[in-house]
């Protein structure tokens, strides 16, 4: 047995309680993880940690392989233990010997008094994930403000007030019925609020939109219309920094030590020299955007205030938090009982490029921007780079970081106002963005599109991804029909809900197969990924047998670069 490749981690993404909506009692998954290929059945005990007989009452239960990565096998039990507090060990079977593995490694007799257990000490209510219901069903759709629509269906690219494009509030409430045809349920928006550069990631007053994109009054009335088409608004908080004419920033840069802003800003040398590089903390060393000091209570209660004020005067639904990993742990959970208090769900989403485990533990986000999905895709759909072997290999990767709950939560997307459009990464070729587009909507996380993809905009440069929407395509159709896999995934809870479960990924072929499955509901995807039509392979044919007799036949043959699902 390959003992040094055996993890449990108890209290994380490997031991984590949670309720389901439609149930009652608290329930409890069990992670374990072995080395690929090495464990052949792995059975975890059970029993109450404060049980008042000695030797303690244990119960037995298989646990199921639930996924499987280049390296190493996890093996999964989600169970209702009828107790609050939980001690437990594993035993694994690798075929040629029997261990048990508990809080201090491995043994062949177990025989330790059971505080040596693992230990799930309570499961509290308060400590249960709390993702708002209406997340896992949702989905985005990503709004770059100056770039989407002035007007219905037109956007003007004459360029106003010094910015290179000129879309609006009322632009975009004037194309909500094009959103709400498409099925999007959540609108993202890029930074609204007063700022000094046109992206707006400098802000410069955080309780007033920009004038060039509209009035809190707008977009009171804007969060409105969209909640009668039961669309959710989101608003980008940039708290990590400020742009340089925030007040704070002025009046430090004017008054230096005098200023009784100066502690608003992390490590600010005075007086302030503005120039390049900053000689103070910046986002990314650019001196328009000094960085503030969320350790300071002061910085804490404004910015609080700045995410509460939005709610309570416009109804937005949620948050994405610019710069999240940058900022402390504890601002972000004054921010989510700040937010929290005045809207129980908000949804609060963070931008972290990186595994963000440490954020979503659930006392600060309920999601982080998916950017390791994004690449995945890049590799495999856009760049081949990938088989569909390795490609699922990464996607379980990444399912397994979080508990269940969160990864359902991911914001998931093909690109962003932040990196390159995603059809120049597939050198133009449509059908690879259309494949992709397939795989982000049937798969496990909240699905967003930054809009004009399905307009087949390209864009390398900044300047180029940000650019204009593209009206003229939507005017003669010449778009990808999102419209059709989004109402699959708003009917079907095992796109939204499901557990996520490979059937067959080929080393050479190109052919993905994999399955959704929520209680009784259970979707097959299947992709080809090749310029070639293919058969399914063999082992395919058990999961298709249960498709017999339906209107909807199981294929043989895949064609080439195509996708479908099925539902049972």
């Amino acid at each position: 047995m390959k003992k040094e490749a055996v993890l449990h981690i108890p209290l994380s993404q490997y031991a984590y309680a949670h309720r389901e909506a439609q149930r009652e009692e608290y329930r409890l998954t069990l992670r374990i993880r072995a080395a690929k290929g090495d464990i052949q059945a792995c059975r975890v005990c059970y029993g109450d940690r404060v049980d008042l007989q000695e030797p303690i009452r244990m119960r037995e239960a298989e646990m199921k392989k639930t996924a499987s990565d280049d390296l190493f096998d996890y093996f999964e039990l989600t169970f209702a233990p009828r107790f609050t507090r939980v001690c437990y060990y594993f035993l694994l079977d690798d075929g040629k010997e029997k261990l048990y593995y508990y809080s201090r490694g491995f043994c062949r007799v177990m025989d330790c008094h059971r505080t040596e257990y693992f230990q799930f000490p309570y499961i509290r209510r308060e400590d249960i994930l709390q993702i708002p219901s209406w997340a896992k069903e949702a989905v985005l759709y990503h709004i770059f403000p100056d770039s989407f629509a002035t007007g219905k269906q037109r956007i003007d690219t004459a360029g106003k007030d010094g910015r290179p494009l000129g879309g609006t509030l009322r632009g975009i409430s004037e194309n909500l019925d094009y959103l709400e045809g498409l099925g999007v349920t959540c609108i993202y928006l890029n930074p609204v609020f007063t700022a000094h550069s046109y992206h707006r990631y400098d802000t410069a007053d955080y309780f007033s939109l920009d004038p060039s994109f509209g009035s809190r009054e707008e977009l009171a009335a804007f969060v409105s219309r969209c909640h009668a088409l039961g669309i959710r608004v989101i608003l980008d908080g940039v708290f990590n920094h400020c742009g340089p004419d925030f007040f704070a920033f002025r009046d430090v840069r004017r008054h230096g030590e005098a200023s009784r802003y100066r502690d608003w800003f992390y490590q600010m040398p005075l007086p302030v020299h503005y120039c390049d590089p900053p000689e103070y903390e910046a986002f990314a060393y650019v001196r328009e955007m000094p960085k503030l000091n969320t350790g300071n209570p002061e910085v804490v209660n404004y910015l609080c205030r700045v995410g509460v004020y939005w709610i309570e005067e416009t109804d937005i639904d949620g948050w994405r938090l610019d710069v999240a990993n940058e900022v402390n742990h504890d601002f972000w959970r004054s921010f989510r009982r700040a937010v929290r208090r005045v809207k129980p769900d908000c949804f609060l989403i963070a931008e972290i490029w990186e595994d963000a485990q440490p954020w979503l533990l659930g006392d600060q986000f309920d999601s982080s921007m998916n950017y390791p999905f994004s690449l995945l895709c890049r590799d495999f759909f856009a760049k081949r780079k990938l088989s569909a072997k390795e490609f699922d290999e990464q996607i379980q990767k990444l399912l397994m970081r979080y508990p269940k709950d969160v990864a359902l939560a991911q914001m998931n997307f093909l690109d962003t106002h932040d990196v390159p459009r995603f059809l120049s990464d597939c050198d133009k070729d449509k059908r690879r963005l259309k494949l992709a587009f397939f795989y982000l909507f049937m798969s496990c996380g909240i699905p967003s599109v930054f809009y004009g993809d399905e307009c087949y905009l390209e864009g390398n440069t900044e300047q180029e991804y940000r650019a204009a929407m593209d009206w003229d395509r939507v005017k003669r159709s010449e778009t990808i029909d999102l419209s059709g896999w989004i109402a699959l995934r708003r009917t079907h809870k095992a796109l939204t809900h499901g557990s996520y479960e490979t059937v067959y990924a080929g080393k050479d072929d190109g052919i993905y197969v994999f399955a959704r499955t929520y209680e009784k509901e259970r979707a097959l995807v299947c992709l080809n990924n090749s310029e070639q039509k293919r058969e399914l392979p063999r082992r395919c044919a058990p999961f298709f047998e249960k498709f017999a007799g339906q209107e909807k036949k199981a294929p043989v043959f895949l064609e080439a670069m195509s996708g479908d699902v099925f539902f049972l």
